[in-house]
């Protein structure tokens, strides 16, 4: 191995399965300590064991790298705190934040409860700013202290929250928040040494077996290319030293697929130079339409 992340310091949250594993193991093989978050949930969001954690845990010290477990909920303002504390406490320092955590209540927006809604905005969204909003404040206190960070900040987005998905309301809205949120912060954080960036994975994990149920069978002896080990070097490039020059970035990342995601954009124009009428607005509608691309299909449409 490289060593590309050689003595930095990671949280990872979500890690004791699926792609949140997969980066803590990766970015353990490269050299880093790891700080592997996991309440040990269902995939519903029941439950609490520090079981998966602790496996992973066991499966880096076995391999000679350092880890420690923690099974605090991320979206508790608290919870949250402490785990920024568990890294400094444990190894002195922290240098990366892989906001991976995440769990699925999918329904269509018609039949979508109440709870259903918070619980995704909760795990997702606020899962990734009160992490994010502690590590920062760290960071940026060593900054205002004059021992300026070399940090990262790498979100989980998705395709489903760059083009929606049929069914997945409640996930769209949380992750398309995700990728929103990662500009901002890395606007506002860069004069404290950190960069943000996000991902858009596709990748075999619980939350995915339903919806690539039909892309998840491996050819004998080819490439799996829903493997989650395929996202992971990429988050470990964005979380090393290499990666300074790229801040405010959303990859699109499968198989051996790396793409880098435009965003939102501003398109053709009109411009009256007064207030428009209402009756004077469909032909203008008609001609931006007509002059712009065709929206990407959202996925299920």
């Amino acid at each position: 191995m490289s060593g590309i992340v050689r003595d930095r310091v990671v949280i990872v949250t979500g890690a004791g399965r699926g792609l949140g594993r997969a980066h803590a193991l990766a970015f353990a093989r490269e050299g880093a300590a790891v700080v592997v978050n996991d309440v040990g949930v269902a995939l519903d969001g029941s439950g609490h064991s520090m079981g998966p954690a602790q496996q992973v845990v066991d499966e880096i010290t076995e391999q000679g790298g350092r880890a420690v477990a923690n099974t605090d909920d991320v979206a508790d303002w608290e919870g949250a705190a402490n785990l920024v504390a568990t890294a400094l406490d444990t190894y002195g320092r922290l240098d990366v934040l892989v906001n991976n955590a995440g769990f699925l209540r999918d329904r269509m927006l018609v039949n979508l409860a109440e709870d259903e809604w918070d619980a995704v905005m909760r795990v997702h969204l606020k899962g990734h700013f009160a992490p994010m909003r502690h590590a920062a404040a760290h960071w940026r206190a060593e900054s205002k202290a004059g021992r300026q960070p070399d940090a990262r900040v790498i979100n989980t987005s998705s395709g489903a929250g760059l083009l929606g998905s049929i069914g997945q309301g409640n996930y769209s809205a949380a992750k398309a928040g995700i990728a929103g949120l990662t500009i901002v912060a890395a606007a506002e954080f860069a004069r404290y040494g950190i960069t943000v960036n996000a991902i858009a994975p596709a990748a075999r994990t619980r939350m995915t077996e339903q919806a690539f149920a039909e892309d998840m069978a491996v050819p004998d002896g080819g490439f799996d290319a829903m493997a989650p080990e395929n996202v992971s070097p990429l988050v470990v490039w964005l979380g090393s030293p290499e990666s300074a020059g790229v801040t405010g970035r959303v990859f699109e990342v499968e198989g051996g697929q790396v793409s880098l995601a435009t965003g939102w954009h501003h398109g053709p124009r009109r411009d009256k130079g007064a207030r428009w009428e209402p009756a004077e607005l469909g032909p203008v509608v008609e001609e931006l339409i007509a002059e712009a691309p065709e929206p990407e299909p959202v996925y299920g449409a």
